[in-house]
């Protein structure tokens, strides 16, 4: 089981097409606070359909909070900062991929102290963008850590 960690998301849609995501392929989700919006979102319930009930979601007070519980875990930062692509790097069962928020991504700070699991997606250096959509980021991830550990679980 692999496990995407939201840090302070800030859209709903989002939380809840990742949630969908998770469901879909057995992934918990760890939602890290403030978040931007009420777990009773409409929007965030319209996003996750009826999937909400095949999520398994972790909810913690801060970043601090997720780290004194997971910080000795396997972590993945996903951020435009990281040195190698997602496809450089071997996942293995029971990692956690960490996602900051739409607005600003990650704490700078906590890549630092990462930067050697910090890890991005490639985009064209001609682009104006600052990144790929959370939700768009957060499949395409999952779905190469699945690849490499033979889909297990999945059909």
């Amino acid at each position: 089981m692999f496990n995407i960690v939201l840090v302070e998301p800030e859209i709903p849609q989002n939380t809840g097409n990742i949630a969908r995501t998770c469901a879909a392929t057995g992934t918990a989700l760890h939602l890290v606070k403030p978040l931007g919006f009420s777990i009773e979102d409409k929007y965030l319930k319209r996003a996750g359909l009826d999937y909400w009930p095949y999520v398994r979601v972790f909810i913690y007070e801060s970043l601090d909070d997720f780290m004194q519980q997971h910080g000795n875990d396997r972590l993945y930062l996903a951020t435009t900062k990281g040195k190698q692509t997602y496809t450089e790097v071997k996942f293995e069962d029971g990692s956690y991929i960490l996602f900051g928020k739409e607005t600003q991504g990650l704490p700078k700070n906590f890549i630092a102290e990462h930067e050697d699991t910090a890890i991005r997606i490639p985009m064209g250096p001609e682009v104006n963008l600052r990144s790929l959509n959370l939700s768009n980021s957060a499949a395409i991830i999952i779905y190469e850590a699945l690849r490499q550990t033979g889909f297990s679980g999945l059909w």
